[in-house]
Parts: C-alpha cells; structure tokens; sequence
C-alpha cells in the first residue's frame, strides 16, 4: 500500500519535510505513524498528543487507511 504522509507546524520543522511517500502494510493511521516514528528524526510521532487526519479529515488513531490515502500529523493546538 503507497500512502502520502503529510508534517505540519514544528512536527514539518523536526522530520525536515513537507511530506513524504510510504509503502508498507498499514491498517490504521496509528500503525503509520508507528513505523515512522521508529525512523531517525521522526521521534516526535510518538508523542502521546497528536492531531491526524485522513485524506483531508480529523480522525482518530485507530482510523483504518486505504491505497494512495493521504495522512497527516500535526501537534495539537493550545490557545491562550
């Protein structure tokens, strides 16, 4: 499965890229960003608070994925 995998604000500052392609068998977002987050630089994925999306929609971690989906991460957002 080919997937695009989208960074935004300071998690596109710590992996250096806009965004990304990956292949491998996913089923979930989280099984994603699990194996990104495994990957040097990519560190920040495994942070207990993250924003993701599915092919331009919030979802939840355990949101299953589908050939040439487009997901993305991003840090959650605090006002003030």
């Amino acid at each position: 499965m080919n997937l695009t995998v989208k960074f935004f604000a300071r998690y596109r500052e710590a992996v250096g890229e806009d965004s990304i392609r990956v292949e491998g068998n996913f089923g979930t977002v989280d099984d994603v960003r699990a194996l990104l987050a495994q990957r040097d630089g990519f560190e920040v994925l495994g942070e207990q608070n993250l924003m993701c999306a599915r092919n331009e929609d919030l979802c939840q971690l355990d949101e299953p994925v589908a050939e040439g989906d487009e997901v993305a991460f991003f840090p959650t957002v605090t006002g003030g």
